[in-house]
């Protein structure tokens, strides 16, 4: 019987994703589970007898598992994830084509034991080397995401709604947001210029699930660079507005892919996975990727259809 390490964010999703019944499902499919909540100090204790993790929460959650287990030394044993999508967004596990909707055909996903690797970006230039697992940008969405920090504390929304509040809020971003300049090169060739956004991603959508890199393979060990110029205004609004109706609409941004990105924004703000990043003064990043860094368990094969 293979041995499970629950790691579980209590205060994400709803009652299915309680600790009674996730503990239940599990073991019902014939797994040894071991609980742990990310809210208590003790869930990065990882023992060696464990065969793989369970990360039970959104895209925040993930980070965090993913950080610690980055960390990790060398030759310490290597934990694959099986992930239980339970937050707003979910960008990681729609890329992956792990379901959210429905917890248990995840769960029995892991009996074929196939894992997906998922490569990690690397950053250099701030203040310390980061990581990030969606991705980098700059642009209208930092922007967006300080406008809902400050609705954070008195909104008590679901997370559908949550998602139609960021994509209303988008719409009025981009309406009046004027481009700035950024220098970039992806694998040495130069794309500088004004643009409304730039987005190094490793999976295919952000924020509020918004598809910006469609072909996108986190595990591919290669960055996609999306660049939204300002004649492009009018495309990301009709974009914004189909993903507020439900609508289906062709891709139309411009996306590059590479293995190295250098980068240099006029402004002082940008966003890293979930967290807003504010410096006083532009910063020279250089963007790298850890080719294979962490495994996901349950995942769609890729070239499977559309996600």
């Amino acid at each position: 019987m293979k041995i499970a390490q629950l790691l579980h964010n209590p205060g994400a999703g709803d009652e299915e994703h309680s600790k009674k019944d996730l503990m239940s499902l599990i073991e019902s499919e014939g797994f040894e589970c071991r609980y742990t909540s990310t809210k208590k100090d003790d869930w990065k204790e990882l023992t060696t007898d464990v065969d793989f993790l369970i990360v039970a929460g959104g895209d925040g959650t993930v980070r965090r598992v993913a950080k610690q287990l980055l960390n990790r030394k060398l030759i310490e044993k290597p934990f694959p994830i099986g992930l239980l999508p339970n937050g707003t967004a979910n960008n990681i596990a729609v890329t992956l084509g792990i379901p959210v909707e429905e917890t248990k055909p995840v769960v029995q996903r892991w009996h074929n034991g196939q894992r997906k690797r998922f490569d990690v970006g690397l950053v250099e230039g701030l203040s310390k080397r980061e990581f990030f697992l969606e991705g980098l940008g700059f642009g209208v969405f930092p922007k967006l995401m300080r406008k809902m920090e400050d609705r954070q504390e008195q909104s008590s929304e679901a997370p559908e709604e949550k998602l139609r509040t960021a994509l209303n809020l988008l719409t009025g971003i981009v309406e009046s947001y004027k481009p700035h300049w950024c220098r970039i090169e992806v694998d040495g060739v130069d794309y500088s210029g004004e643009y409304l956004l730039v987005e190094v991603m490793n999976i295919r959508s952000i924020g509020p699930n918004l598809v910006l890199a469609p072909a996108a393979d986190p595990g591919d060990g290669q960055l996609e660079i999306v660049l939204i110029a300002p004649h492009q205004r009018d495309q990301l609004l009709n974009y914004i507005q189909n993903r507020l109706t439900g609508s289906p609409s062709d891709y139309w941004g411009t996306v590059l892919k590479g293995r190295t990105v250098r980068m240099q924004w006029e402004g002082t703000q940008l966003h890293l996975d979930d967290q807003l990043i504010k410096t006083r003064k532009p910063r020279d990043l250089r963007l790298t990727l850890h080719e294979g860094a962490l495994s996901f368990l349950g995942c769609k094969p890729f070239g499977e259809g559309s996600y």
